[in-house]
């Protein structure tokens, strides 16, 4: 070598091979130092990042002097960028596991078709319409590579993804997230359109029997030269890296088979071609062995397919010794032959085969199965849940909430159930001391959990039982069990057996006052009180227990009863009947009731009357929560027994004021207004305030669709409202001599105290009122003199504009009730966008600017199906959208500002250029401008970038304004169309913002 070129090589070998990050995919591509830096062990940047980079560049359009948007050029670096990616995947040796994991869907897509291009796959030609036999190998390689990815990539998206956490919302990147997912629908939407294509392509490359060739860098390097300089090379069959027939057919079996058992899902006959496929691919990585470079086959999960497949399609020539586990439990579920599952689960408690996910999942469905009405499934349930419950104990993990429901009523049956698995699941000569302990363990924290000792007895007398714990063990139980019930005097002196604890009278009082306390089955609670009244007569049962409450209006009648045993019969009944109600337990508080009422029905017509009236609030609440929520009407019945009681004028009878509530909330919630305006007594507007609240309420909804003049109602409903929130007043004389005023919060002047009032509000669900008492309060509360903003309202104009006097009225309660109604409001419908508005003229009021917008925007989706259609006129009013630009305003969001500025009826020019104006905007600003649809507005932003120097975003306003559908000679309806695909999508951005 001469001096020269020696000195060459040196200066060459000592520049530095990691350029600036900035500019690294320029430095390879001018220095051709792309092989050097993908020999480095780590090379920064990875392989698969410079695919993205190159291919990235390559595609990115180009824009010509009238600053429209062209297509990539076709020019020589964008051919040589290209090229260097093929080039890295070539490196990866086309490994596509590495490149499905580390590449996006439409990346990938692009790399494999410039494959395709540079393969000399002719552009528009159908890849099943090829003879793969008679193309050069790799083009033929090249189609199978494309293919193959093609059915992976379907296989992949019928998978469930997790989604990754979303970081704050940036307007930029939400775009572009969005962009790629669209683009990657669109590419899922082509191949699954070409799939059965793919496969008849890759079912052709089975028939193959000769080895393929994969491009490698050397022959892409050889494409690039001119084509005379290629002495046909690359078209022969040495050319490029060899792939031998056995593992390219290896890889196309384990796909296609993969394709195949996804299809399974919609068609089950096609799982045995995905079986046969999968057992090929066996065969075959039988025969490759260990030393193929190109088959990379996934074993396990390869495994588990041809597990699954055993058990969808059992071959036709297996019987049932050769079954697999997993494939007699199929057949036994599918033939419902479940006693032979238990049989299998137990024994494999023993060979602990099958994997705990697999059982869990049998029990599941079981499960679904019981709850769809097969009642027969419930013991069944029971047994495979207790089967997979000692397996548990036996690998020591937890006992199940599952099986704790399942055992909560324990029998006879269940137990020797349970004893017979645990003693078949445990071989005690070979076991070892941890299985062994696990299980005594189990059955010790069994006999604990029992209440019934009978049942700890057949426990603790079983065999296994008394084989694996000790004498000492079993004294320890005893004493546990004797700190748990301090009411069950347990023998003091050491037992060696439960059957030495003497069966005491405080043993069983504490037993019967147990069951006692857990039963609502009526007539056993009426035989343990006969039991316990027949051992002693000093107590008194019903103070049993403290959560037994019953209202004290009752009370007091129900401990007047002289006889011991009905007194404490009446009393639990009804306690427990009011407690099952409370928690919707509505057929035993239904049973526990209608023995009560049976009961009183022979020596008190008062408590008879009381029984009936609970019964009628069961029924009412019965309805409510079931068919009432579905919209079906109650029945007459129940109607006519809601106005009986409403009429009721029996003296002397305990009454509940929630009862009178629910009646009269009742007759509003399913429009009885003509009952409460016309038909109802005299008498109850006097005597009940919730009536004749409800008779005005009732009558205000009946005249609001007529003139203002006839709304009399409406003025008397106010009143009446103004009166509860009013505050009495008091003077006091103070110690030096001077006179206070006293305000008290609940006044007495209403009908009824505020308090009572708002849960009155609180049980209605009928739109129309809730909607007039909504905004009889935002009247209410903007009446107020220092009110800056007011709460807009439907049917706000009904009520008065003034009040005599302002200074009686307790607006701070106001403004308290006005924050409850619409939070109940909302939580009925979450989707009225008239509370909505209320919502946000709250927050706008209370400067919460940011909870205002979402709101408002919440309010306008709701009626326009997401922005999709115009958002009605009736709802974002000027003033709402007035209200939305202070907001966007007050979060430094100015470019909100200017586009909020074009929804008004009149352009408001003088803010959207004031707030164009400002430079320390938090919005998004310049990547809004697409939302513009105001010429005007978009040169006055051109005239101010090009003030300030900002070319590039001058250039963005240019390009907004040079849309033709901006361009003022096009008709209106094009002009408005415009306009409102860009209220669409800037509406729809600000909710991915603010919700």
């Amino acid at each position: 070598m001469s001096a020269e070129a020696a000195d060459r090589e040196a200066a060459t070998s000592s520049r530095p091979c990691t350029p600036p990050q900035t500019c690294w995919f320029e430095f390879l591509l001018e220095e051709s130092l792309l092989e050097k830096h993908l020999r480095k062990p780590c090379p920064d940047p990875a392989p698969v990042q410079l695919i993205v980079q190159f291919l990235e560049q390559a595609s990115k359009p180009s824009v010509n002097e009238q600053n429209q948007v062209q297509p990539p050029p076709d020019n020589k670096r964008n051919r040589i960028l290209k090229l260097l990616a093929l080039k890295v995947a070539a490196h990866l040796k086309w490994d596509l596991d590495i490149l499905e994991k580390s590449l996006s869907v439409p990346v990938l897509n692009m790399l494999l078709n410039e494959l395709l291009c540079v393969s000399k796959v002719p552009p528009g030609t159908k890849h099943v319409d090829m003879d793969l036999a008679t193309l050069p190998p790799t083009t033929a390689m090249a189609i199978l590579l494309y293919n193959r990815w093609a059915i992976r990539t379907i296989v992949q998206s019928s998978f469930p993804v997790k989604q990754a956490k979303p970081g704050p919302p940036q307007l930029s990147v939400m775009n572009q997230m969005q962009q790629e997912k669209e683009l990657t629908e669109n590419i899922l939407k082509v191949l699954k359109e070409q799939a059965a294509d793919s496969i008849l392509v890759l079912e052709a490359a089975l028939k193959l029997n000769k080895d393929l060739y994969v491009h490698t860098m050397r022959t892409l390097d050889l494409l690039a030269m001119e084509p005379g300089m290629v002495n046909g090379e690359t078209e022969s069959s040495t050319a490029g890296l060899k792939v031998r027939t056995e593992e390219m057919q290896c890889q196309v079996c384990y796909d296609l088979g993969a394709a195949y058992f996804q299809q399974g899902s919609t068609n089950s006959a096609v799982y045995e071609n995905a079986r046969e496929k999968f057992f090929r691919t066996k065969e075959l990585i039988a025969e490759i062995g260990s030393l193929s470079l190109h088959c990379t086959i996934d074993e396990k999960r390869l495994a588990g397919y041809c597990q699954a497949c055993d058990v969808l399609v059992p071959s036709s020539d297996s019987t049932s010794q050769q079954l697999t586990p997993y494939s007699q439990v199929h057949i036994c579920l599918r033939s419902g032959s479940y006693q032979e599952v238990i049989e299998i689960f137990i024994e494999d408690n023993l060979t602990l085969s099958l994997p705990v996910q697999f059982r869990q999942s049998v029990l599941r469905e079981l499960f679904q199965k019981a709850q769809q009405g097969n009642e027969a499934l419930d013991e069944i349930c029971f047994k495979v849940c207790a089967c997979n419950t000692v397996r548990d104990i036996l690998e020591g993990r937890t006992i199940s909430v599952q099986f704790n429901q399942l055992f909560l009523r324990p029998n006879k049956e269940k137990i020797d159930f349970l004893l017979e698995v645990c003693s078949r699941s445990i071989n005690l000569e070979k076991a070892s001391e941890s299985l062994k302990g696990n299980m005594a363990a189990f059955l010790k924290n069994v006999c604990l959990g029992l209440e019934d000792l009978q049942y700890v007895f057949m426990i603790s007398s079983h065999e296994l039982f008394i084989t694996l714990l000790k004498d000492e063990e079993r004294m320890l139980l005893v004493d546990q069990m004797r700190k748990r019930s301090p009411r069950v005097n347990l023998c003091i002196k050491p037992v060696t057996s439960f059957y030495d604890i003497p069966a005491s009278a405080s043993v069983n009082i504490g037993q019967l006052e147990h069951q006692l306390i857990l039963s609502v089955d009526p007539w056993r609670i009426r035989q343990i009180l006969i039991e316990l009244h027949g051992m002693t007569s000093e107590r008194q049962f019903w103070t049993v227990s403290n959560k037994w409450e019953v209202p004290s209006v009752y009370s007091g009648v129900i401990l007047g009863i002289k006889d011991n045993l009905t007194r404490d019969l009446v009393y639990i009944l009804m306690a427990k009947g009011l407690h099952c109600s409370t928690v919707k337990d509505f057929s035993h508080a239904k049973q526990l009731f209608a023995a009560c009422l049976e009961l009183v029905t022979e020596f008190s017509p008062k408590l008879r009357q009381v029984m009936l009236n609970e019964m009628l609030l069961l029924d009412i609440h019965t309805h409510e929560a079931g068919t009432g929520q579905a919209g079906e009407r109650p029945p007459s019945d129940l109607i006519s027994r809601v106005r009986g009681y409403l009429e009721m004028r029996l003296p002397d009878i305990p009454l509940r004021q929630v009862i009178a509530e629910e009646c009269v909330a009742f007759m509003l919630n399913w429009r009885e207004n003509e009952y409460l305006t016309l038909q109802v007594p005299a008498f109850l507007l006097q005597s009940n305030p919730y009536v004749k609240l409800g008779q005005l309420l009732a009558a205000t909804c009946k005249e609001l669709p007529g003139p203002k003049e006839s709304r009399r109602t409406a003025k008397d409903l106010w009143e009446v409202v103004v009166q509860i929130c009013s505050v009495s007043s008091q003077h006091k004389r103070g110690n030096d001599g001077r006179v206070s005023l006293i305000k008290q919060r609940e006044s007495t002047l209403g009908i009824m105290y505020r308090s009572e009032l708002l849960s009155f509000i609180k049980k209605l669900r009928e739109p129309l009122v809730l909607t007039i008492i909504l905004s009889l309060f935002v009247k209410l509360h903007n009446v107020r003199e220092d009110i800056v903003n007011d709460i807009t309202a439907e049917h706000i104009s009904i009520w008065p504009s003034s009040i005599p006097n302002l200074q009686s009225v307790d607006f701070e309660a106001v403004a308290i009730t006005v924050k409850e109604l619409v939070r109940y409001t909302l939580s009925i419908n979450p989707n009225n966008h008239s509370w909505l508005i209320i919502q946000a003229d709250i927050y706008f009021a209370t400067n919460q600017y940011s909870a205002a917008l979402h709101y408002y925007l919440q309010a306008g989706a709701v009626c326009s199906d997401f922005f999709n259609k115009a958002v009605p006129p009736d709802v974002y009013t000027d003033q709402v959208i007035k209200r939305m630009i202070k907001c966007c305003s007050l979060l430094n969001c100015h470019t909100q500002v200017a586009i909020l500025c074009q929804f008004l009826r009149e352009i408001d020019y003088k803010t959207a250029f004031k707030s164009l104006q400002e430079q320390n905007s938090h919005d998004a600003m310049d990547s809004y401008y697409d939302y513009i649809w105001d010429v005007t507005i978009l040169e006055y932003l051109t005239y101010l970038h090009h003030k300030r120097g900002e070319t590039d975003k001058r250039q963005i306003a240019i390009k907004a304004i040079g849309q033709t559908e901006l361009n003022a000679s096009n008709p209106e309806e094009v002009l408005q169309l415009a306009a409102q695909r860009r209220k669409k999508k800037f509406l729809q951005a600000m909710a991915k913002l603010y919700f």
